[in-house]
Order: structure tokens, then sequence, then C-alpha cells
């Protein structure tokens, strides 16, 4: 079987407070957009994990797609699989490519071994993967808080405008980027803010980490303010970075942009 699992862009994050199990207490709003790797298992004689397309760095084995599967394999009587994974979505770059792939992982297990999971007991397995990882198993507009786990469907659709998604070549490290960032409650929930115009999202909507990320890499800070020089509504990095997304009205090219930076169009 095949799954294709889809990036997520981030519209707003609000990085709120420490926790005392080390991680932060967060809002944010998860969008899934079109950007997609390729998934594939099969059954095997033992497991094992290949991939092709990006390279993805550090051990096969630990991949979270196979250990979403150990994790399965702990409740459940699975036999070996090969698990390929064409790598599209860039790592490092705030698209939470990594959890989609185990998210979509989990899904397709469920649904070729008939394991009869429901949304809540795959969002549970997800979750021990990854904050944003539950996010995926509906995968549809979301608002996240806590972690980043605990997830509120909302009513937002932006299929009418056009997005540009642009990875400029440099990789940001989220540690390095929370360790930037100083926690502060907001005045105003994206709760409310999400229903504004979006013309007025770009005084309204923040990401808490672009101060510091911008500051260590100028040129992530640049593409942003390119975005809205072309006529973007609204334009952000998403997540800790490097990519940064601009929503615009109308279908355009931006060849300039093209010369240094992966460029993604209507995703």
């Amino acid at each position: 079987m095949i799954t294709f699992p889809n990036a997520k862009i981030n519209i707003g994050l609000n990085i709120l407070s420490k926790r005392e199990d080390g991680y932060h207490n967060l809002e944010t709003i998860f969008y899934p957009i079109g950007l997609r790797d390729a998934l594939e298992v099969v059954e095997s004689d033992s497991l094992a994990f290949s991939s092709s397309g990006i390279e993805i760095p550090g051990n096969e084995m630990d991949n979270l797609c196979v250990k979403a599967y150990h994790l399965l394999a702990n409740d459940y009587k699975l036999p070996p699989v090969h698990i390929h994974l064409h790598k599209h979505i860039p790592i490092g770059a705030g698209l939470g490519g990594g959890s989609s792939d185990a998210s979509f992982f989990i899904k397709l297990m469920n649904d070729k071994f008939e394991l009869g999971l429901d949304f809540s007991k795959m969002e549970n397995y997800a979750s021990q993967l990854g904050s944003d990882c539950a996010f995926f198993i509906q995968n549809k507009p979301s608002i996240a808080f806590a972690k980043g786990d605990q997830l509120q469907n909302i009513a937002l659709d932006l299929s009418k405008y056009f997005f540009v998604l642009i990875m400029p070549p440099v990789h940001v490290s989220t540690a390095a980027a929370y360790r930037g960032v100083i926690p502060q409650p907001v005045s105003n929930s994206l709760v409310e803010l999400i229903n504004s115009p979006i013309e007025d999202w770009k005084t309204c909507i923040k990401n808490d980490f672009e101060t510091s990320v911008f500051d260590q890499y100028p040129i992530v800070a640049e593409i942003k303010s390119k975005l809205y020089q072309s006529g973007a509504l609204f334009a952000s990095m998403s997540g800790s970075g490097s990519s940064v997304f601009g929503i615009f009205k109308e279908k355009l090219q931006l060849s300039d942009l093209e010369i240094d930076n992966q460029v993604f169009y209507g995703v």
C-alpha cells in the first residue's frame, strides 16, 4: 500500500510558558498543505526501511516510521514490513514532514492490517512520537495548545488563495530557536484573531520564533519582506523555520526568489 503524507504550515505561533517537563506551552494554528512525500509499505521477511529523494540524516532504523511500527507492534501482532519513503518535503523547515510520515504510517498500517483503530487511538500513538504528530491523523485545520498535541478543529478554508512556500538554504535548529524565545502570555488568542480578515493578519498574528531566527539568519527575514513586497496578504515563517510562506490573492511567479532558494507554488 502507498500513501502520500502532506506538510503543514503554522499560522501564528505563540510561546506562552515553560513547562515543568521541559517543553513549552504554545498556541498555534496547523494548516495542512499539498506538499507531499510518498510512503509505501509491503510485507517482507524482515523489518526494513529505505528512502529516496531528499537525503534523510541519521540511522535508518531510528526513523519515526520505524519507531511507529515498534509502537504498534507492542500491542498488535504485525508481520515484518519493508517501509520505503520518498522524501520531498524539505527537512528542518518547520513543515512537519517527519511527523506527517509517522502519522500517515500509522493510518496506513491501520488500513492494511485492519487494526480497527479510531482517530482517538491513532492520535494517542502518534502523540508518543512527537508533539505535532497527532495533528496529521485527522489532518484538518486545527488550533493546537499545550505542547502542540492538544487539538481543536477550526473552520478555516484558504483554498481560494494562492500559496508560495520558500525554503532557503539554511537549517534552523528547533532547540536553538526555543533558546532565543522569552515565553509570555498573549492578550488576544489565535482563536479570535484567526477570524479577522486575512488582510489584517499581518498586524495581529505573529510567530514568536521569528525574532531570534531572523537575527541569526537574515536571509529568512529578507524572504518574508520580499513576499510582502510581491503582494502577499500574509507572510510568515512556519514553525521554527526556516521555510517562509506567503498567501496571495492570485497566482504569480517569483523568479528572483528561485535563484538561491527552493520555491513551491500552489501548495
